[in-house]
């Protein structure tokens, strides 16, 4: 891969939608591929669309716990390394498949997920500021919002 100079055209995209990714496993992932020349990598998680082909509604618990897991191997990153992070919004599994989690139903996911990766992680306060930005009495993290 090295002599191939693939490395010095373009970047890597690890992907993952767990929300128990294997920290670790990515840090040593990460780690290879600087070894193998690409000096950055993006990261790809999702806010919704990724749990159920028939999914309805979204779990902001799983979503949110995805991108404190990546934040985790961020962390445990060389600075340098990470580019950036896409947030995916998976809106069907196929072609053949129906759609799931609407845009609508997933907007506070959205909302949630981008906050923590802006704030370093999920509190209170990050609560507070997505309900008063949405305009929301009680966010639910670990239930389906209706």
């Amino acid at each position: 891969l090295s002599e191939s100079g693939v490395p010095q055209l373009v970047q890597l995209m690890i992907w993952d939608y767990a929300a128990d990714i294997d920290v670790e496993g990515k840090v040593q992932l990460i780690e290879k591929y600087r070894r193998c020349g690409f000096s950055k990598v993006w990261f790809a998680s999702a806010f919704k669309g990724a749990t159920g082909v028939n999914q309805s509604l979204t779990l902001i618990g799983h979503h949110l716990r995805n991108h404190l897991e990546w934040l985790q191997v961020a962390s445990r990153s060389p600075p340098e390394v990470l580019e950036g992070i896409a947030l995916t919004g998976w809106q069907r599994y196929d072609h053949f498949s129906v759609l799931c989690e609407l845009l609508p139903v997933a907007i506070p996911s959205l909302a949630v997920c981008l906050q923590a990766l802006k704030n370093g992680g999920y509190s209170e306060r990050v609560k507070e500021n997505v309900e008063k930005l949405l305009g929301m009495s009680n966010l639910e993290i670990d239930t389906f919002m209706r």
